[in-house]
């Protein structure tokens, strides 16, 4: 038979649509051409198939080889189609039969020896593959990310010879250990360090857990060494483990990205700490073809913005949607790709271009002036979305020194925080950073003095109406990490008192 096909995906963003991968062999001059709107890697497949295929001690058919990867107008990447392209062009040959390659897909880059290397974007193309019910056959390599996922059937390849024994029934690829990758993975220890190596900041440490509690964004604001980084790369240890649906989604992210996807990480919360000096696309992603950016990578984890007047503006101002949305749509000529981005957000800052303002045993060499140009880097529409601002003092040398009593564990800190986040998703489903307005108002009801005083404070802060429902949402953690279910007026206060710059621009 001069044609056969065989089925394979391409990558679209966090999506794998299929694609068919037909080759016909007819009478003519020796050529290869490829069809189907591929990209530069894609064409160069003719070389590595030819080459991958004499050296294997195939037979490289001779005649005009067309080869189509239909649907014409689904832009291709990458070398994930050389196997199929291979494989065709060995059944339309007759060296394979076609109908061996029905039950399954292809993905896999060849070398020019005929070996199989690994490619990005594996996780979705097969969890694709599994919701299409056939079977995967893929590099060795990419083995244990897709042993992640429950219900798949799929085989490991080290070259194009062992894949066309085992269609042809001489010699099966060998069965990959699903459930010892899955055991080697979720039980890896977390490399966060813990809470109680933090000394000190007490303030710090009750916001970080309100914060976790409730996946609310948080801005610390605090003296070069107050400890800002350090309570901020702890969060993660305060957080649950990811479900695997969680779990999955992360994965996926950074398996298409140019970083790739770790098993060890499985369950693990991402954290993102990008410099300062990272551009527009580096934070919300793009590129060509869109690919994902920080707050995509820091899906379901949280993202660490250091510095934070430091990075550019229109950075910044770009975070302002995905905060509100949870995702980030990335349109480019002739494409675009939509990415999920739910990312609890912790920022840092000083509190004036030197450092040291209001700390006492340093002299505050910044005027007022530079201290209002430094601060108003930051938007008000970009502060007014962060729900805690939290003031940090500078340790001390008695609480620094080894003889001042030890602090909670995060150990200790996260049960009380897992114990608050299964009291809201009882009530409603989700956390209450999440809350939608009819949310609020079932859940966030407050008595006669708890609505007096936030209604002064909102007369006298000019607070926004963000803000108010912000406030709403932070006391309704504050009341569930007491376990109370109705919100008073020590709760609100103290979630007013976290809007430090709110009160400050009065």
């Amino acid at each position: 038979m001069s044609l056969a096909s065989a089925a394979s995906r391409a990558q679209q963003g966090i999506y794998a649509p299929a694609v068919i991968v037909e080759t016909h062999l007819s009478n003519g001059l020796p050529s290869l051409a490829i069809v189907g709107m591929a990209e530069t890697a894609v064409r160069e497949s003719r070389d590595r198939v030819r080459s991958a295929i004499i050296n294997s001690r195939l037979e490289f058919p001779l005649g005009r080889i067309t080869v189509n990867l239909a649907p014409a107008d689904l832009p291709k990447t990458g070398g994930r189609f050389d196997l199929g392209i291979a494989l065709t062009l060995l059944c339309a040959s007759g060296q394979l039969n076609s109908a061996l390659l029905d039950d399954y897909e292809f993905l896999g880059e060849l070398g020019l020896n005929g070996e199989l290397r690994a490619i990005r974007g594996i996780l979705p193309a097969a969890l694709a593959c599994r919701d299409a019910g056939k079977t995967l056959i893929l590099p060795d390599q990419n083995c244990a990310e897709v042993a992640l996922i429950s219900g798949l059937n799929f085989f490991g390849a080290t070259n194009l010879l062992d894949v066309c024994a085992h269609l042809a029934g001489q010699q099966s690829l060998p069965v990959f250990q699903m459930e010892q990758s899955k055991s080697q993975t979720t039980t890896s220890p977390s490399n966060h360090s813990d809470l109680a190596d933090v000394r000190g900041q007490q303030l710090g440490k009750r916001a970080l857990e309100i914060a976790a509690a409730g996946n609310h964004s948080l801005l610390l604001i605090g003296p070069p060494g107050a400890g800002k980084s350090m309570l901020a790369s702890r969060l993660t240890s305060l957080l649950p483990p990811l479900n695997d649906d969680q779990a999955i989604a992360s994965a996926v992210i950074h398996s298409v990205s140019s970083f790739g996807m770790d098993p060890a990480s499985w369950k693990q919360r991402p954290y993102q700490a990008p410099h300062h000096t990272a551009s527009a696309v580096a934070l919300v992603g793009g590129g060509q073809p869109p690919g994902p950016g920080e707050i995509s990578l820091a899906h379901n984890g949280v993202l660490f913005l250091d510095e934070l007047p430091e990075f550019n503006r229109s950075v910044l101002e770009s975070l302002r949607e995905p905060l509100e949305s949870g995702s980030i749509r990335i349109s480019r000529a002739g494409q675009q790709a939509q990415f999920p981005a739910q990312f609890q957000l912790v920022t840092a800052m000083n509190p004036c271009p030197c450092g040291h303002a209001g700390n006492e045993a340093a002299n505050c060499r910044c005027t007022p002036d530079q201290i209002r140009r430094y601060r108003g880097k930051i938007s008000g529409p970009l502060l007014d979305r962060i729900d805690m601002h939290v003031e940090l003092a500078a340790v001390s040398y008695e609480q620094l020194e080894g003889s001042s009593p030890r602090a909670e564990t995060s150990a200790t800190v996260a049960a009380r925080v897992a114990a608050a986040q299964q009291l809201q998703h009882r009530r409603c489903g989700t956390l209450n950073a999440q809350l939608d307005t009819k949310q609020i108002e079932s859940y966030c009801e407050l008595d006669q003095q708890s609505g007096q005083l936030l209604a002064r404070a909102m007369e006298k802060l000019a607070l926004s109406a963000r803000a108010y429902h912000r406030i709403l949402k932070l006391a309704r953690t504050i009341a569930d990490l007491d376990h109370n279910a109705q919100i008073t007026s020590q709760h609100v206060a103290e979630a007013i008192s976290y809007r430090l710059l709110d009160r400050q621009n009065q």
